[in-house]
């Protein structure tokens, strides 16, 4: 899959579904005038709007390396993924807001017209296959501001039930109950707009990958015949890369071309686990006593591995 292409596909595909679901949603909102049915309006005018930023830093992330930005612009990511936090926490709030205000006051107005119901639930079909769809593209290039999206319409699913919970309450007599299940999705949304901050500020941050990544790395390193122990392996997160450096062990009889093959043949081994970018090897042959005890490599050494996928603690 062509990482630029799947992303900038991805922002286009998010900005288009939620201007048709704007322009469906104030259709009915205009024609019903259900409170529930006009928040979502605006909810998905307010998609609209921010996806067309997302869609703008994603173009940007996709950019080949140039002579400002010899790694490439990959670490732009992380800030369009905060961008779109912002807007989760905003529409937690904005919902949160309204569900007391509309509770406190009595003043609560819903509709029960077929046509609310349809486009609501039909909200949730779109929202559903959006989420799925970001997650797979995300997953698949690396993407943790398509990951974002994708719990972004996570939330909105979770809004289109609760208005779908009022429009059907009133139904049946029971209009209370769309503040009600709008105030409790309001927390789901708050609490996802806190995972991907979480997520991406480790990105941001230079956290160290998972421990099976790291094990990995180690693990790789030492099954080179050449190579009689590790170091000072440090693994940390550049964007949403990872860059790694080590010392390795040699004997101090290897001639400079020697010791040049096993650099680069470590340095193509590391390379092809998923994430990693760049990767730095010193290499201490025995006969400089720079030859030491290192707890932590020994103990990845040992450690069972089981996927390799970069992604920090936490990602979806």
């Amino acid at each position: 899959m062509n990482r630029a292409g799947a992303i900038r596909t991805a922002g286009a595909i998010i900005l288009t579904a939620n201007l048709l679901l704007a322009v469906a949603k104030g259709a009915v909102w205009f024609q019903t005038g259900s409170l529930a049915v006009g928040s979502e309006a605006i909810n998905s005018l307010s998609d609209a709007i921010y996806s067309v930023v997302v869609l703008a830093g994603l173009y940007l992330t996709t950019q080949p390396p140039d002579f400002e930005h010899p790694h490439g612009h990959e670490r732009i990511e992380p800030f369009v993924s905060l961008f779109v936090a912002l807007g989760v926490f905003s529409a937690g709030g904005v919902v949160l807001w309204r569900a007391g205000t509309s509770i406190l006051s009595g003043d609560i107005t819903t509709t029960t017209s077929v046509l609310a119901v349809v486009v609501l639930a039909g909200t949730g079909v779109v929202k559903y296959g959006l989420y799925r769809y970001c997650l797979r593209v995300g997953d698949a290039v690396n993407s943790p501001a398509v990951v974002a999206a994708g719990l972004d319409n996570r939330n909105d699913i979770l809004t289109a039930a609760a208005a779908l919970v009022g429009v059907l309450g009133a139904r049946f007599g029971f209009p209370v109950l769309d503040p009600l299940a709008a105030g409790v999705v309001s927390f789901g949304i708050l609490y996802t707009g806190w995972e991907i901050v979480r997520d991406n500020v480790d990105y941001l941050v230079g956290r160290a990958p998972p421990e099976d990544l790291r094990a990995t790395i180690v693990q790789r390193a030492l099954s080179h015949p050449d190579v009689e122990g590790v170091h000072d392996v440090v693994a940390h997160y550049v964007g949403p890369e990872i860059d790694v450096s080590m010392h390795i062990e040699v004997e101090g009889d290897r001639t400079l071309i020697e010791a040049h093959d096993i650099e680069t043949d470590l340095m193509n081994t590391i390379r092809d686990i998923p994430n990693v970018d760049d990767v730095f090897i010193h290499i201490d042959p025995k006969e400089l006593g720079e030859w030491k005890a290192d707890a932590e490599a020994d103990r990845l050494a040992e450690t069972s591995v089981g996927d390799e996928e970069g992604q920090p603690d936490g990602s979806s």
